[in-house]
């Protein structure tokens, strides 16, 4: 029987095939054949860690937030201001590299996916409740140290600029003529600023 560390290395390598299959093929063309041909496998041996095709792909839209979380774990542990923060959040939100943009096709599968699937919605509502929250506290720590426009609402602000970072992620992520990554990244710097007290220092 495999170790329990090679158990959870095989368990990854799965899961990450998963997101890149499901990345290219969309969610209802994603076959286990597909995955164990991205991860070098037999189709046995993703059945051997994943019970059910519906199983494993439920699991690899977790194991993409996970991912994108560790990804942006920099920006929080910086001591950097509330507003550095959330610059360097929006920027991390840009479909611009190869990793990135595998994350961003994997979270619109997961939207479309929901839409049928009363698990999957469950699943989104818990990543998006996690991810609110921690622009959240950023936006609170704003609020804290004096930095935050006073007649702004913390809960309102953070709703604002995530479905803001998911709209016009979309249109980048479709090469959108007009909304490029760089009028993403302008839009919402501008939001941002507009939010904050002008004191503030952008990056340090």
């Amino acid at each position: 029987m495999a170790r329990p560390s090679v158990e959870a290395e095989r368990r990854q390598q799965i899961l990450q095939a998963a997101c890149e299959s499901i990345a290219e093929l969309g969610f209802r063309g994603v076959r286990v054949a597909d995955v164990a041909k991205g991860a070098g496998i037999s189709s046995g041996t993703v059945h051997y860690y994943f019970e059910s095709k519906d199983t494993l792909l439920h699991e690899a839209f977790a194991f993409n937030f996970e991912n994108s979380l560790q990804r942006r774990k920099w920006i929080g542990e910086g001591k950097e201001s509330p507003r550095a923060h959330l610059h360097h959040l929006v920027e991390s939100y840009l479909p611009a590299g190869p990793e990135t943009i595998t994350a961003w096709r994997v979270w619109v599968e997961l939207w479309a996916a929901a839409l049928g699937s009363a698990e999957l919605q469950a699943l989104n509502d818990t990543i998006y409740q996690t991810w609110r929250g921690i622009v959240r506290a950023t936006v609170d720590d704003a609020a804290a140290e004096g930095v935050l426009n006073q007649a702004a609402d913390p809960a309102d602000l953070t709703d604002m600029l995530l479905s803001m970072l998911d709209g016009l992620a979309i249109q980048a992520l479709n090469k959108s003529t007009h909304v490029t990554q760089a009028r993403m990244l302008e839009l919402c710097d501008s939001y941002i600023d507009s939010i904050m007290l002008a004191a503030d220092p952008i990056r340090t």
